[in-house]
């Protein structure tokens, strides 16, 4: 007697894809241009209100619509990446960044530029979710541990490079088109990427995709605008009315998103940001160090930058060229670090603290010495430390916060983290630079910069105390 059993069909899991090393250099491309766009209009800004007539709460504008609109809907990008594809995702982001930057070009007034800016943060928020995510979904072990190392790189290089490359194309006035180069100097750039990545990029989604949370995301865009927007615009604004009330009203949309969140989970549906994600103890205090680490990044980019052009009077070329050591520096030790996790652990983030600390407190007593006529030979020591320690820094805690996402949650991982580190960045503009400007009237731009700088140093101390609880071995 012959016995049937029954069969059932089981689809095989579909093997995982591999990034290769073109597509891993595609990921990255994507991923600078969002960060270098958020700095490379600093030094092209006087530029801008002089052409266009723009006041500077108009110019705030040009930076925060940009700044805001990316950091608000981030999260949002992730989630489509990880239900729609990311490789689609990746390409039409990019598509529409290429688009964007070119209307930021082309802008014949200031508030079209504004609003093409807008555009442009809402692009970058639907591509860079895609590359850390990609990145999570085609690696693992070594190879994962250099792809982060690279985007690690790539990104604090790219925030540098971002307002060196400004001020080099603002000086070259190539065919006399001044500011506007700026931007469209992205769209050959978007062009080699599309083309790169249609090759070389090979499509990942979630294997169980998700509905996009719609109360969730409403809420989480007014409690990001709500705390965002009053700081990013007051200081130019002056402070009304409107920026007060919509700070006070921050921790009440920030505990309904979270209400909202946990109410939604509990019931079997699919959250914007499961509040199950901060229970994985290595995303939760990373993203914590993440804060103080960007706020102090952004807000020292701005201060020097500021006071090497308007303080010292250095223009748009010897401003970047000062800043140059620190990225050299950055991406030598960023190259370095994969190497130095494995020997040493989560421990070469506070070492990359302290160096960081005593790059910075370097530049701190160059600038008292030498002011009004700083060099970059003074600047030199102090910038190449604060490069290496933010380099041992930014690609580990990079990796810390990843490291336990699973991969069908890639895209909301990267969305969170990258959304922590955009509103990091905004405020610390906001914050320190509202402090270094309030404080040149009563202590002239000298001592206004030392006191920023020297701000600036405790919140470094901050992150290096924060290291010291983080996993000592990671992926």
């Amino acid at each position: 007697m012959t016995q049937t059993t029954p069969t059932h069909q089981v689809r095989p899991q579909a093997p995982t894809p591999a990034l290769g090393d073109l597509g891993l250099f595609t990921v990255l491309l994507g991923g600078a241009l969002p960060l270098v766009d958020f700095f490379i209009v600093n030094v092209a800004l006087p530029d801008i209100g002089r052409d266009l007539a723009a006041s500077e709460a108009v110019l705030e504008l040009v930076v925060a619509g940009y700044g805001v609109a990316y950091a608000v809907l981030l999260v949002l990008g992730g989630r489509l990446g990880d239900r729609f594809g990311r490789r689609r995702l990746f390409l039409g982001g990019m598509a529409a960044f290429g688009v964007t930057s070119l209307a930021c070009g082309l802008a014949p007034g200031a508030w079209s530029l504004v609003a093409a800016r807008i555009a442009q943060g809402a692009a970058s928020a639907v591509l860079l979710p895609q590359v850390l995510a990609t990145v999570q979904a085609t690696t693992s072990g070594p190879r994962r541990a250099r792809a982060m190392g690279l985007y690690g790189a790539t990104a604090g290089l790219a925030m540098v490079a971002g307002q060196i490359l400004g001020g080099l194309l603002v000086a070259a006035d190539v065919a006399g088109l001044g500011w506007r180069t700026v931007f469209l100097v992205n769209v050959p750039v978007v062009l080699a990427g599309l083309a790169l990545a249609g090759r070389t990029l090979p499509e990942t989604r979630s294997p169980r995709p998700e509905p996009v949370d719609g109360p969730g995301t409403v809420l989480l865009a007014v409690a990001l605008l709500a705390l965002l927007a009053p700081l990013t615009e007051g200081r130019a604004a002056g402070w009304p009315l409107w920026t007060w009330l919509s700070l006070a009203a921050f921790p009440f949309a920030a505990a309904a998103f979270y209400a909202v969140e946990r109410r939604a989970d509990r019931a079997g549906r699919t959250p914007l940001v499961p509040p199950s994600l901060f229970a994985l103890t290595s995303l939760r205090r990373g993203l914590v160090m993440i804060l103080p680490f960007s706020i102090g990044f952004s807000g020292f980019m701005f201060v020097v930058a500021v006071a090497l052009q308007r303080g010292a009077g250095l223009g748009p070329v010897a401003a970047g060229v000062a800043l140059a050591p620190l990225a050299v520096v950055f991406f030598v030790f960023s190259l370095a670090g994969p190497r130095l996790v494995r020997r040493y652990g989560t421990r070469v983030v506070t070492a990359g603290a302290v160096l960081q600390a005593l790059g910075v407190g370097l530049l701190a007593l160059a600038f008292r010495r030498t002011w009004p006529d700083p060099d970059v030979l003074a600047l030199l020591p102090g910038g190449a430390l604060a490069g290496a320690g933010q380099a041992l820094q930014l690609p580990v805690i990079y990796r810390v916060v990843l490291s336990e996402v699973p991969p069908a949650r890639a895209g909301v991982g990267g969305g969170v983290m990258s959304t922590t580190q955009q509103s990091a960045l905004a405020i610390g503009v906001a914050t320190l630079g509202s402090l270094f400007l309030s404080l040149i009237p009563s202590m002239g731009m000298r001592d206004a910069l030392v006191t920023t700088l020297l701000v600036q140093i405790a919140g470094i101390a901050v992150t290096g105390l924060l290291s010291l609880r983080l996993p000592r071995e990671i992926d």
